[in-house]
């Protein structure tokens, strides 16, 4: 009697012991099943909230008081860059839109966003004979609701290839509290700069 009892406990260890072994071999393994959705590994800081894939950058722009206005897009396309998005909280009227040299839009007057993007070393203005600046772009109109529609696109350059609009400190937009006349230096005689996105 003693000795099937003690076969039984021995018996009943052996299973214990493979249990366990088991269990520790499932856990360095994927058990997730399949088609079961997976969680993206933790990363630090803040997600970026711009599209910054090779052909395409998204640019949050802010008036001189910090509010957000709205979202526009960069995408190369060729030689060429098209802006394209709607922006909302600006004046009613025409106005000026640019492509800046350097990514910044220090408030309230964004002069640290600097020149015109201009790598050919060209004047002001589609109408100048000696124009234009890659960076200028086409005036936009914004409604009484104060909401206006952006869909224009430059006379040349691309976004990281020829004639690259992001280098090392990125580049910014810049609205115009006025229309551009396409020919004055060096900005087409638009007024002051009151709204701001970083090109990164």
């Amino acid at each position: 009697m003693r000795s099937h009892i003690a076969a039984v406990l021995l018996a009943s260890s052996a299973v214990l012991l493979a249990c366990g072994d088991a269990s520790r071999r499932d856990a360095g393994r994927d058990t997730a099943q399949p088609g079961a959705a997976r969680l993206p590994p933790a990363t630090g800081g803040d997600s970026p909230a711009a599209d910054t894939s090779a052909g395409k950058v998204t640019v949050r722009m802010y008036d001189a008081a910090g509010r957000d206005l709205g979202t526009l897009t960069l995408t190369e396309a060729g030689p060429t860059i098209t802006v394209a998005g709607r922006l909302s909280g600006l004046p009613p009227g025409e106005h000026a839109i640019h492509l800046h040299t350097a990514g910044r839009c220090d408030r309230p007057k964004f002069e640290a966003a600097g020149n015109h993007w201009n790598p050919t070393n060209s004047q002001h203005g589609t109408d100048n004979p000696k124009g234009s600046h890659l960076g200028d772009l086409p005036n936009f109109t914004v409604g009484q609701n104060r909401s206006g529609a952006i869909d224009a696109t430059t006379p040349g350059g691309t976004l990281r290839g020829e004639n690259a609009l992001l280098d090392s400190d990125g580049a910014a937009v810049v609205v115009h509290a006025k229309p551009d006349d396409y020919k004055s230096q060096p900005s087409g005689n638009s007024g002051d700069r009151i709204a701001c996105g970083v090109v990164r």
